[in-house]
Order: structure tokens, then sequence, then C-alpha cells
């Protein structure tokens, strides 16, 4: 696959569908004797899959932190997001 291919996957996959095709994968992973290739190949997808969706979590991570920059010392901070709701309430 070449990278402008992959980039543009990057750029369409959703974490929600992601998630969900992750928890079919296991499902039949552990629900069904497969062929032994048939299993490779959805190992490799969820691997593939986590491999993803972990990289959108830590972007949205990091989105999250800049949000919570303190604007005059540019310090992060780092609060539960129970403790945020708290504040803003």
């Amino acid at each position: 696959m070449t990278s402008d291919k992959q980039s543009q996957q990057d750029k369409n996959f959703d974490f929600e569908t992601g998630m969900k095709r992750l928890q079919e994968v296991v499902e039949l992973l552990e629900a069904q004797e497969l062929p032994l290739e048939k299993a490779v190949a959805l190992f490799e997808e969820g691997m593939q899959l986590s491999k993803q969706c972990a990289k959108i979590l830590d972007e949205a991570e990091k989105r999250i932190k800049m949000l919570l920059k303190d604007q005059e010392t540019g310090d992060i901070l780092e609060q539960d997001f129970d403790e945020q709701a708290d504040i803003n309430s």
C-alpha cells in the first residue's frame, strides 16, 4: 500500500467504526475454529485497527491538553474530566 493511499485511509478512519470492527474481529477469533491463514489475517487486521484507534486517542488527548493549557503560564493543567466539570458548574 502506498503512503498516499495509507494517508487517505487514515483520514477516512472513524474511531467508533474501528472499535466496532475490532470487537467483531476479537469475537471471531475467540468463537470459531478458523483456518490458520484466516486467523492470521484477522489478527493482522485487529492489530492495524488497534494501532489506528490508539493514534486517534493520542491525538484527542493532545488536543484536550492544549485546551486545558494555562494561557498565562503555558503550563498544562492536567485534571480529571469530573474535576473540570465541577469547576465549570
